[in-house]
């Protein structure tokens, strides 16, 4: 089945919404417990706009010879300050980064569940990976999700601490913070 890259567009929100949340419930469940996930979709895990806006928001469709094309993952890298986070996350902060002293942010990946290990992740981690670079960046760091761990480190990414996030139902989200060197 075929693939494109493409940036997202704000028409793309419903559908980025609706696989966000496929995403989380159908590949987060191994490794949080549904107050965890459920508090996480309400509070932390979300669209956010200010990537799109940016220009820094891929979306990778599949196509079919008998049906339009679907977003089939989503994720992005952003020159912000915000570690991870939708629009509703409390924690944003809106403020641009030095590329020549901070590291771009690593964010907000989701693939659907019907798609995933074929590649989708590593298209888009590969696109966010040239533009930060293009961007003047030389260094990536990402808030982790749990079931997110292993393949950021395949892709050369370390940890470097783990935080919880506390979520509006009284859980918390484990989050693995992590970074990775870049160069041409």
């Amino acid at each position: 089945m075929p693939f494109a890259l493409r940036k997202a567009c704000l028409s793309d929100v419903p559908e980025l919404a609706a696989l966000i949340t496929k995403s989380v419930r159908g590949l987060q469940a191994g490794h949080y417990t549904p107050a965890q996930i459920e508090g996480a979709l309400v509070s932390v895990y979300g669209v956010d706009t200010q990537l799109i806006a940016d220009g820094t928001y891929f979306v990778v469709e599949a196509t079919t010879r008998t049906a339009a094309p679907v977003i089939a993952g989503c994720g992005g890298w952003s020159k912000r300050k915000t570690l991870f986070g939708g629009d509703q996350y409390r924690g944003r902060e809106a403020d641009l980064l030095n590329p020549a002293t901070d590291a771009a942010k690593i964010r907000a990946f989701f693939v659907h569940p019907e798609w995933v290990r074929q590649g989708i992740g590593s298209m888009i981690l590969s696109a966010c990976e040239s533009a930060a670079f293009d961007a003047g960046f030389r260094r990536l760091e990402m808030g982790a999700t749990l079931s997110g761990v292993a393949f950021y480190k395949a892709a050369g990414y370390r940890e470097t601490r783990s935080i919880e996030v506390p979520l509006g139902n009284g859980a918390v989200l484990p989050i693995v913070c992590m970074e990775k060197q870049i160069a041409p």
